[in-house]
C-alpha cells in the first residue's frame, strides 16, 4: 500500500515533464538557437528543466503573444 503515493507522484512528474517537452518543441520559436537550448535543458534535467521552463520561459513567450 505505501509505494501507491510514490508512482502516483512519479506518472505524474512525468507527464508534466512529457507536458513541458512538447509545448517547448510545439510552442517555442525556432529563431536562433532558444528552442533546442529549452528542449536540452528539459531533456537533461527532466522534471527540474520542465520547472525552469514553466517558470521562466513560458510566462515570457506567452506575455510576447499578447502584445
Amino acid at each position: 500500500m505505501w509505494p501507491l503515493p510514490f508512482i502516483q507522484l512519479g506518472l505524474l512528474g512525468t507527464a508534466f515533464w512529457l507536458w513541458m517537452l512538447v509545448d517547448c518543441a510545439i510552442n517555442e520559436p525556432t529563431a536562433g538557437n532558444d528552442k533546442l537550448i529549452w528542449v536540452l535543458i528539459i531533456l537533461l534535467a527532466q522534471v527540474l528543466g520542465a520547472a525552469l521552463y514553466l517558470l521562466v520561459r513560458r510566462p515570457q513567450r506567452l506575455a510576447g503573444a499578447r502584445s
